[in-house]
């Protein structure tokens, strides 16, 4: 299993800012995030509180461009969100974002877990070559940097 973790703090912003934003995002509101670097993320199929809805993303992490799919498996509001990753059929990939509260703002934790089970393990050190150590630094400066601009978009 790879797990690739990033924490950062975002100031006068709560977790259920940031939820809201993400599960009812368009193209627009997610390019006004960050012009040139996020460039998609819309609904594709809604779903009764979220679980199972499934949403398009498109944007550049690093010098790596990254469309995907997600459905949404978890959608607790305020505190958690996770997407399983999809192209034709699910992907052994979870994006998940846990939001904590405190008196200054929110925590925000950006987890990526990959990995398979039983005998698909073998195909882990392919997975490897994907997240590499190159995309590991790339993605935690991108989530430090996003949600630092996604804090002040919120607030204003």
């Amino acid at each position: 299993m790879i797990t690739i973790r990033s924490t950062t703090d975002v100031p006068h912003t709560k977790g259920d800012q940031i939820c809201e934003f993400l599960l009812n995002s368009t193209d627009a509101r997610y390019q006004r995030w960050w012009p040139g670097t996020h460039l998609a993320l819309h609904t594709i199929r809604s779903a009764p509180n979220h679980i199972g809805a499934v949403v398009y993303m498109d944007e550049l992490v690093g010098n790596r461009r990254i469309k995907m799919l997600g459905v949404v498996t978890e959608a607790a509001p305020g505190r958690r969100i996770t997407w399983q990753l999809k192209k034709m059929v699910c992907l052994p990939v979870r994006v998940s974002l846990d939001l904590s509260d405190n008196h200054h703002g929110v925590t925000v934790t950006h987890t990526i877990r990959a990995g398979f089970s039983g005998v698909g393990i073998l195909l882990d050190p392919i997975l490897r070559l994907y997240f590499s150590p190159d995309f590991r630094k790339s993605l935690d400066e991108h989530v430090k940097v996003e949600f630092a601009k996604l804090g002040e978009i919120l607030t204003e």
